[in-house]
């Protein structure tokens, strides 16, 4: 059983606890206004002078009233906190927006690089391709060239002869 807060604070669920609240029971919240002045204050009042009660009285209003505007202040920065969050919640959203349109144009770049870098490796695969049988045949035709060439070289070459007008010079 939580502790009881304030005895003569009596509710229909019986003496109002610690764990209580004014502001989310207006059970509770009634049991602590009528508890405010209780019959003992009652009989305490009736000894003292009118100065002692209206200062009293007073002293209780004042009290209430700091209850009441430490509330509001609590409230209030409690308000402004939700505003700041609400705000940076509104920024984060935005941003987050952002970043996920840069990350679609992103992936369309990559996705267009991609393509193009594809494209790039085919061209390079046929290009390779034709060069390797460029190379074939023209190892083929320098082999054959060389075969020429030796047969050639292995006959010997005849001397020309001059018809007689060589300038002077004879072969």
């Amino acid at each position: 059983m939580p502790e009881v807060w304030r005895p003569y604070f009596l509710s229909s669920n019986g003496p109002v606890t610690v764990i209580d609240s004014v502001m989310l029971s207006g059970i509770t919240a009634t049991a602590v206004a009528a508890g405010l002045c209780i019959p003992e204050d009652g009989n305490v009042l009736v000894g003292r002078t009118d100065p002692q009660i209206i200062n009293d009285s007073m002293a209780l209003t004042i009290q209430c009233a700091a209850s009441v505007s430490n509330m509001g202040r609590r409230l209030h920065v409690r308000n402004h906190e939700v505003r700041v969050l609400c705000s940076q919640v509104t920024i984060l959203q935005r941003l987050l927006k952002e970043s996920r349109k840069k990350v679609g144009e992103v992936k369309k770049e990559n996705k267009r690089l991609k393509k193009l870098v594809d494209s790039y490796a085919n061209d390079l695969v046929v290009r390779s391709i034709e060069q390797s049988k460029t190379t074939a045949e023209l190892q083929k035709q320098y082999e054959k060239l060389l075969v020429e060439v030796k047969e050639l070289a292995s006959h010997p070459i005849p001397p020309k002869k001059c018809s007689g007008k060589c300038n002077g010079f004879s072969f």
